[in-house]
């Protein structure tokens, strides 16, 4: 067995005299211990970071220049902490980007500010550098568990294990059951090719079609609380869940967010989020889950995964959120945030090919097998939009199916001018899908124009389905009031004519975002009539816990 590489110590600097220096000067005391690696750029520097990561080695400092061209070190820094957010960060500067520096310790973290020159070094490097690699040795990042899933390329089950670890951000290698490799593993494990799919964990285990829960234990996802009460249960991980969360935690309430499947929600799943306030740039829905996912933890609050709610009650100041598997959470308040899923589309020959080539939102993972091939989207909304943005990068033709004459009426302006500029990104008006075919995968698409009924038959093996949204709801019964929709009515909407809802007990209105059982919230896509935008889920799930505050507060 190859033995493991040291953790990397990275300087970047545009100016190569320093570059040379610093890495001189830090291969000469730490070398033997510690692989240097020197980048000329915030670019080449990510680059060899994220080649580092996927080698599922450590880095345990990032030493960065502030005035570099294009991107900054404060910039730099920002990016690498998705990569590495444990390894210690430290920026180069003059004496007149003092102030620069200061900033930055509060945008991105930063442990020091080295000025330059640091001439002598046993004075004014080494103690800096020996005390940030204490600390990172105190603390170090798990070197990155090698989860491998051997599976068809045309596998439901093994489509639906790899939308699991992609979504819960857990690294894995993905190996096709046919191939040299995964055939090894199958035999070593003794199963056949018609097993799949095979995931093999990092500490040896070897599990044969597992369920998201099994599954979720043995990559480390945590699945059961740690306490029996709560001051606030979050029910859904997407950017309203995530936002209620963090504000709530970082509040001293004793928190738990509790999720079915992954974070982020759909949100989580959108190759680039540019409207966003705070990241001009975009960012993709994975970093700002990660990012928020870690931002909840770090203030303490539990995140569990693969918990299916089914049911919610009132017990005098007490509220009960029951699970699928019969076990139970009580807490003083609850924030219902569990979203809305896409609709399904209803043709002949879509539902047996669900995960064999017909996918309900962007499935990432499936992006790279798209290279040179044609790609169908059905949906006008943003998420479309951003999904046909990313599979452009990869497909040949990626080709856009809506029903209105136009993207004007249901996506960004900054959106469509973005799939204007990209040439291999058609978009199809008037047009629907009728059926779809396939032996094994799908293989041809039938589409109609509604106006004419002329019928045309395309071949493919790629659909990505966005079209409307349904409430997550239904597992709440009657235990909030809800629109003919299933949205939540919160607030106002609860009101006929001045009269609060049927059992409302309290000598008050129900509060702006509070559904008809009094100390329970809803937050985000969930609620009736609420913005469809990542920011208001996220300012909803923050306002959901200064409610929380006052609802306490009155108890």
């Amino acid at each position: 067995m190859d033995r493991m590489a040291n953790p990397a110590i990275l300087t970047v600097d545009d100016d190569p005299a320093v570059s040379r220096a610093v890495s001189r000067d830090l291969r000469r005391r730490y070398g033997d211990r510690y692989r240097i690696v020197r980048a000329d750029s915030g670019d080449g520097a990510l680059e060899a970071l994220r080649e580092i990561k996927l080698r599922g080695e450590q880095v345990a400092l990032l030493l960065a220049d502030y005035r570099m061209p294009h991107m900054n070190g404060i910039q730099f820094l920002e990016s690498a902490m998705d990569l590495f957010p444990l390894a210690r960060r430290v920026l180069l500067t003059a004496y007149a980007d003092t102030d620069a520096a200061i900033d930055a310790i509060n945008v991105v973290d930063v442990d020091h500010y080295l000025l330059k020159p640091w001439n002598p070094p046993d004075e004014k490097l080494y103690p800096i550098v020996d005390s940030l690699l204490d600390a990172w040795r105190a603390e170090p990042e798990r070197p990155t568990s090698e989860v491998r899933v051997v599976g068809h390329r045309w596998s439901a089950p093994s489509f639906k294990v790899r939308d699991f670890l992609a979504r819960n951000l857990v690294p894995y290698r993905w190996l096709l059951a046919d191939e040299p490799e995964g055939l090894r593993l199958l035999s070593a494990a003794g199963l056949t090719a018609e097993d799949v799919p095979l995931v093999l964990t990092s500490d040896g285990k070897s599990l044969t079609a597992p369920s998201e829960a099994e599954l979720a234990v043995h990559v480390g996802l945590t699945t059961t609380p740690q306490l029996d009460f709560y001051d606030l249960v979050v029910v859904g991980a997407g950017p309203a869940g995530l936002g209620a969360a963090v504000y709530g935690a970082s509040e001293g309430l004793k928190t738990v967010l509790v999720e079915q499947r992954a974070t982020g929600g759909q949100a989580g799943q959108s190759s680039r989020i540019e409207n966003y306030l705070g990241f001009p740039d975009g960012v993709s829905g994975a970093q700002l889950t990660d990012r928020a996912r870690r931002q909840a933890l770090r203030f303490g609050a539990e995140l569990l995964t693969t918990r299916e709610a089914v049911g919610l009650e009132s017990g005098g100041t007490t509220r009960l959120l029951r699970f699928g598997d019969g076990t139970t959470i009580a807490a003083h308040a609850v924030v219902l945030a569990t979203g809305v899923s896409y609709r399904m589309l209803n043709a002949p020959g879509l539902n047996e090919l669900t995960g064999r080539g017909v996918f309900y939102g962007s499935a990432s993972t499936e992006a790279p097998s798209c290279s040179d091939q044609d790609v169908y989207i059905v949906g006008g909304a943003n998420s479309a939009g951003q999904a046909a943005v990313h599979f452009a990068r990869y497909a040949s033709r990626v080709h856009i199916l809506i029903r209105g004459a136009d993207l004007r009426q249901s996506m960004s302006s900054y959106l469509i001018q973005q799939i204007e500029s990209v040439d291999n990104i058609i978009v199809s008006p008037y047009t629907e899908v009728v059926s779809a075919g396939g032996d094994g995968h799908l293989e041809c698409l039938t589409l109609r124009d509604p106006r004419s009924g002329e019928v045309r038959v395309v071949e493919t093996s790629w659909l990505f389905v966005f079209i409307g949204a349904e409430p997550r709801t239904a597992w709440l019964d009657d235990a909030v009031m809800r629109d003919r929709l299933g949205f939540v009515l919160t607030g106002p909407d609860l009101l006929n004519e001045g009269r609060r809802p049927p059992g409302w007990t309290l000598p008050r209105d129900p509060y702006h975002l509070e559904s008809s059982m009094p100390g329970v919230f809803a937050a985000g896509d969930v609620r009736a009539d609420s913005v469809k935008r990542v920011a208001s889920a996220v300012g909803e799930g923050a306002m959901a816990v200064s409610l929380i505050h006052r609802y306490l507060e009155a108890q």
